[in-house]
């Protein structure tokens, strides 16, 4: 069933990633014919759409492979490098896209609102179709990229109703300045990810794993003197890894030695770390690295 569900995830993505591959090729070209900034700015942001989902295609399937002598904790890691990848092409795109808006609202172009019109209606349709496919998943990575693909669609109907608006009020300013919205919002987006992604690459502690509560539930179990070397980080954001030094005391069997590491694990197993490790030192042992 695993691998059948793995499987299914792979060709919703696939499915996707081919989808909006197909269709930022088509609204750049679109949005130079109809002269519209606000299409060439969304182009720019499916276009990182596209290299995230082709990131996330090629992962889910690299994952298969597991842990081996050069990754010893897998490629699940790899997926923060699609993820800095993404972030710096859209960084990219949106800096030429504000700079052409902002040339656009000095320089005044009309654009084609019908042509606008066709492309937003093609736009809700093709991001609507991909995120739905993609909402019948049930892995992170399938939900997390059908929430992006709804912002595209919201961005689209947006676009839709500034080419209704065009129809009945025509102003050449409308789409510079929708355009200057559509970046400033994905800006802000990326930037917020740009910041996750190089605090987990940082090694910084998961925000929603507590640790000092986890050294106070370890500390309160018998024979349990004290901890340091206490260390969590991720590997891609949502598998954790764990690790620390116990100090014992009045240790005088191996059964206790056996129920203290047992109780140590049953804390652990509460926060799902998908790896963690237990150094235990006796009373008279001293650690090294200290």
């Amino acid at each position: 069933m695993g691998h059948d569900h793995h499987h299914g995830s792979s060709k919703n993505i696939k499915f996707a990633f081919f989808l909006n591959a197909a269709f930022t090729v088509f609204e750049l070209i679109g949005g130079f014919y109809v002269n519209s900034v606000a299409i060439i700015s969304d182009a720019v942001h499916d276009l990182g759409d596209t290299i995230s989902l082709g990131s996330s295609w090629y992962l889910q399937n690299k994952s298969r492979q597991g842990r081996n002598n050069r990754f010893s904790f897998g490629y699940k890691r790899f997926s923060l490098l699609g993820a800095l990848i993404n972030s710096l092409v859209l960084i990219g795109g949106s800096i030429y896209v504000i700079s052409e808006a902002i040339d656009r609202l000095i320089n005044p172009e009309y654009s084609d609102a019908s042509g606008m019109l066709v492309f937003a209606l093609v736009g809700v349709a093709v991001n609507g179709l991909a995120a739905w496919k993609l909402s019948k998943g049930s892995s992170m990575n399938e939900k997390v990229v059908s929430w992006h693909l709804i912002e595209d669609v919201l961005g689209w109907v947006a676009v839709l109703i500034v080419s209704i608006v065009l129809h009945f009020y025509e102003t050449p300013y409308l789409d510079p300045a929708l355009s200057l919205l559509i970046t400033v919002f994905i800006l802000y987006n990326v930037f917020k990810r740009l910041k996750e992604t190089l605090f987990i690459f940082l090694q910084g502690v998961p925000k929603e794993i507590n640790l000092e509560e986890i050294e106070n539930k370890i500390q309160a179990i018998p024979h349990i003197a004290s901890l340091h070397h206490m260390h969590v980080w991720s590997l891609e954001g949502t598998d954790h890894v764990f690790t620390t030094h116990i100090k014992l005391e009045d240790i005088s069997k191996f059964q206790q030695l056996l129920d203290v590491k047992r109780a140590v694990k049953n804390v652990l197993q509460e926060y799902h770390f998908d790896h963690y490790t237990i150094e235990t030192e006796l009373d008279k042992e001293s650690c090294d690295l200290l």
